[in-house]
């Protein structure tokens, strides 16, 4: 199945995550011909082959579906009782494992393998039935036992394993170590507090403990570092997505990439690589002309676009450039009106970054591209995710700039801390603009608080008083420091009391005894034991922005806080689904369909772990694959339709199982829909889930706008 020109990613995703299972499924099988078989160890046995089998079919590598198959029917057997586990039949199956990781390999190379795929099934299928198998598939006989050194012949033949540079290891333990460490740093800093409290000597000053520091330090960096990856490995495959789109445009387009040996932390990489792929869409849809309009304005034929990733401090900045038409604002005026939001009285700058809003689109028809006002809604939300913005410059007939600003890592972050209202809080340096000191000229524009800083005009409000923080009576100017900072699309001051100086503070989140809020990003321990609160920018411009216009106090004079206004309300956004699959690629491969069609996706990666999120945040829908370790995917929609509050949920059970036997049995647990992953394509998913949400149904395998 083809997804956006990422199938090679998948294919490989899968070979990744097959040699992990298949070492798993060895493991078991030695201990299967050792202790024999329970049903619980053949269950698992069965169901690492059965999430094999379903990875193969979903990637397209028909050779190792078919041998896995055959190692199933065997387990099938073993399972019913009516074979028993012999030396024999675990030769035959550990050489069907070792088999399949041969063809992985070979398949993805290019190679046909069917030969060889099919005499492994024969040779499993000989097993079952305890006849030896044909000469063609017999295995050469073993080595006469004999203390005498083995013949050079015999040593060629045995598998050579090559020393393994790298590791496999799942991100959750990276994470928990980055956390160990950071704690680690924060109980050194109380260690250092607490000599200088009772002894009265600096911290600096004992040589054990600043070598403690140091060493902390070091490996706190060293652990950053162990998560980074470099930008080259989502950047490559814009080239396909490229090239494709161009040709069935009929447009010349050559993408130039650079900077991708820049690094950052691969959740951060994840986020950015979504609104990346929208973007370059977006530039070959909207900003590059065709051929000949391009001749007669003269430009090249061929149209560019830029892509280029830097380091800049603490943060990686991404830019998209194209030499097009740049962007017509009186459209986006006219379309934004159309929506029913109208930009009149809007600056230029301001009316830019309409685009960003969700259904707003400046295509004049809808196609398999662009008209439904998607994608860069869907840059918006995945930079919010990471606490990144984003800037835009364009100018007619010359081209567009898009410059992604995203930090490095959400793990540990350099902040601003400032004190307002007799509270310390911590402000990302990465959405700092600047710091002014006291001395800065306030102005009043409208009846509101506005602040000139470097020839551009910005509203300033209360940190104190956007915060609901309680706060003596106080009148604004310019005798207290005021920050400024850009949330994704806009600039703002806040005042404050104090500027406290930057640190590198370990972010941790809030967890789930609390809910979100928009405000806080999270919150660091300080020295003394206290709780420092991360503020979250976007959200922090975001109800500034909504008390002004709502006539409240954020850019008046401080008196006592006024009583907590509501918000802004939150947006409906798009439907929200949630993918349950233990297979990475599998849920990776659904995930990108479904967001790529616009929808919000969670995953989970089997079923006590759906249940858990489930209680966090009920989707709008679950689609969930069948044998899952501990909970599988009949007992996740059974728990669904038993809960009062998710009775209703509409559940779609994604299946290597074809049988109808196993096809009744989820429509009895109270699924909604089943598709057999051998059959699954882009299409038939999105159809059945636009369906069961009552949508229209997107065209699968092109982004939205």
């Amino acid at each position: 199945m083809e997804v956006t020109g990422q199938e090679a990613r998948f294919k490989a995703m899968f070979a990744e995550e097959a040699e992990g299972r298949l070492a798993i499924l060895s493991e078991l099988l030695l201990e299967l011909e050792r202790d024999g078989g329970d049903q619980d160890l053949l269950s698992s046995i069965f169901r690492e082959a059965h999430t094999l089998k379903g990875g193969a079919a979903v990637v397209g590598l028909a050779e190792v579906q078919e041998v896995a198959h055959a190692i199933e029917e065997v387990l099938a057997g073993l399972r019913s009782g009516g074979t028993s586990a012999t030396s024999a039949l675990v030769d035959a199956l550990l050489g069907a494992v070792d088999g399949i990781r041969e063809l992985i390999p070979a398949v993805l190379a290019g190679d046909d393998r069917t030969a060889e795929a099919g005499a492994m099934v024969v040779g499993l299928q000989a097993a079952i039935s305890g006849t030896p198998p044909p000469a063609a598939v017999q295995a050469a006989p073993p080595p006469d036992p004999s203390p005498a050194a083995p013949s050079p012949k015999a040593v060629a033949s045995l598998p050579r394993r090559s020393r393994r540079k790298t590791i496999r290891l799942p991100t959750e333990r990276l994470d928990e170590l980055v956390r160990l460490v950071g704690e680690a740093s924060a109980a050194a800093l109380r260690v250092g507090r607490l000599v200088t409290d009772r002894l009265g000597d600096e911290p600096v000053g004992v040589p054990e403990l600043h070598e403690l520091t140091r060493a902390l330090e070091s490996l706190q960096e060293r652990t950053l570092q162990a998560r980074m990856v470099p930008f080259g490995t989502i950047a490559e495959p814009l080239r396909r997505a490229s090239r494709d789109l161009a040709r069935s445009l009929g447009k010349s387009v050559e993408l130039e990439l650079s900077g991708q040996e820049t690094e950052l932390d691969r959740g951060v990489l994840e986020q950015v690589a979504d609104p990346l792929l929208h973007l370059v869409r977006n530039a070959i849809d909207h900003g590059i002309e065709p051929p000949e309009a391009r001749l007669a304005a003269g430009k090249p034929a061929q149209g560019t676009i830029r892509v280029h990733a830097m380091q800049l401090g603490s943060e990686v900045v991404v830019t998209v450039a194209d030499d097009g038409r740049g962007i017509d604002l009186e459209r986006v005026r006219e379309r934004a009106g159309a929506n029913g939001d109208s930009l009149v009285g809007v600056g230029d700058e301001e009316a830019l970054y309409a685009i960003f809003r969700s259904g707003l689109s400046t295509a004049a028809t809808v196609s398999d591209v662009s008209g439904r006002g998607v994608g860069l809604d869907v840059v918006r939300t995945s930079l919010a995710a990471v606490r990144g913005r984003v800037e835009v410059h364009s100018e007619p007939g010359a081209g567009s700039e898009f410059r992604l600003n995203v930090p490095i890592t959400l793990a540990v972050l350099p902040c601003l801390l400032v004190e307002t209202a007799g509270r310390r809080f911590a402000i990302p340096m990465h959405s700092v603009v600047s710091a002014e000191a006291a001395g800065w000229t306030e102005d009043w524009v409208e009846g509101q608080v506005v602040i000139r800083v470097r020839d551009q005009i910005l509203p300033v409000s209360d940190l104190a008083v956007t915060l609901d923080a309680a706060a003596p009576a106080e009148a604004p100017g310019g005798d207290r420091p005021a920050v400024v900072v850009a949330s994704m699309t806009r600039r703002h001051a806040f005042q404050v009391d104090a500027l406290l100086g930057q640190r590198s503070v370990v972010v941790k989140d809030l967890g789930r005894l609390l809910p979100r809020l928009s405000l806080l990003a999270g919150a660091a321990l300080e020295p003394d034991g206290s709780i420092l609160l991360v503020l979250d920018v976007s959200g922090l411009v975001d109800r500034a922005r909504w008390i002004r216009s709502s006539g409240g106090a954020a850019g008046a004079p401080r008196t006592a806080a006024p009583s907590a206004p509501a918000g802004p309300p939150a947006p409906a956004g798009p439907p929200s689904v949630l993918v349950v699959d233990d297979t990475a690629v599998v849920r990776e491969l659904e995930r990108s369909i479904l967001e790529e069609a616009g929808y919000r996706v969670r995953t989970a990666r089997d079923g006590r772990e759906a249940l858990a999120a489930l209680a966090d945040d009920a989707p709008d829908l679950v689609v969930t694959d069948v044998d899952m370790p501990y909970l599988d995917g009949l007992e996740l929609t059974r728990s669904i339709r038993s809960d009062r509050g998710l009775a209703g949920l509409p559940v779609v059970v994604v299946t290597s199982k074809a049988a109808d036997a196993d096809r009744r049995r989820a429509m009895d647990a109270g699924a909604d829909a089943y598709l057999v992953k051998g059959d699954l394509d882009q299409r038939s998913l999105l159809e059945v889930v636009g369906r069961l949400l009552g949508l229209a149904v997107p065209v699968a395998g092109e982004a939205r706008r």
